[in-house]
């Protein structure tokens, strides 16, 4: 008889076992499922983009600093954006580029413009246009919104290819402090090089005047790097950011926790 229940006993528990392991099974194909219908469908086939994680911002050897309003905080770029103050857009219908000042100036006055500057820092193999030392003719970059391989040349039909985008728009900055800044800030915040970043045109076009919370680059492994330089450029010149946009800063931040504050020195 005792022999009998220990044998009973034991095929009741593996009867449990092999219950607990079916529903285990099913519960990780709802789980898969759920994924799929939800980030998966998003994923799947895409893969990383291999562009740049981070972009260049200053040398030395043959740029001068752009004066800000004040020093970009060190430390983490999530203090340094709870730092920020968050208010609403001010009105835009004043919005004027040349509040910014004449576009592309000499503003670190070593002699050369603000666009050829930052071709010249961004892309590698860069040549200069006969009997020039700042005008640049050709090069390559290393694309960091779109994360490809982009062959720049000086050209009336070509040079719009690559475009030096101001990680913070200029039509942002209004909406968001610039209005209040001297005409000498505003004109180093859109030539200042922690500003400006050699990138894909269309990708600059559809980008246009759009802070975090509207538009992000496609190459997901640059935007720790890029919502870091947005954060500085706000910090150093005194620049506010919505709620919306903190949010998405934010979230951005949230996955690279040890995402420091960009500098230019």
């Amino acid at each position: 008889m005792s022999t009998t229940w220990a044998a009973y006993r034991r095929a009741r528990r593996h009867s449990r076992q092999a219950w607990v392991l079916v529903i285990l099974i099913i519960a990780g194909g709802l789980t898969g499922v759920g994924w799929f219908f939800t980030d998966g469908q998003f994923s799947v086939g895409q893969g990383p983009v291999n562009g740049p994680t981070e972009a260049p911002v200053f040398d030395p050897e043959w740029m001068k600093p752009v004066e800000s309003v004040q020093p970009v905080p060190l430390g983490l770029a999530a203090d340094a954006l709870e730092a920020l103050p968050v208010k609403g857009r001010a009105a835009k219908d004043n919005y004027d580029r040349n509040e910014f000042g004449q576009a592309w100036l000499d503003v670190d006055r070593n002699g050369c413009d603000t666009r050829n500057d930052i071709l010249r820092r961004d892309l590698t193999a860069a040549e200069f246009t006969a009997g020039s030392k700042c005008r640049i003719a050709s090069g390559e970059l290393r694309e960091p919104y779109i994360g490809e391989d982009i062959h720049f040349r000086r050209g009336s039909e070509t040079s719009s290819a690559v475009q030096i985008d101001h990680v913070v728009s200029l039509g942002d900055a209004w909406q968001k402090g610039a209005q209040q800044l001297p005409a000498k800030q505003r004109q180093s915040l859109a030539n200042d090089p922690l500003n400006l970043i050699a990138v894909d045109g269309p990708a600059n076009v559809k980008k246009g005047a759009s802070d975090a919370a509207s538009w992000l680059p496609a190459n997901k492994g640059f935007r720790c790097h890029y919502v870091a330089r947005q954060v500085s450029v706000k910090a150093a010149y005194r620049l506010w950011v919505t709620q919306a946009e903190k949010d998405a800063m934010k979230r951005v931040l949230d996955s690279c926790p040890g995402q420091r504050t960009i500098r230019a020195m």
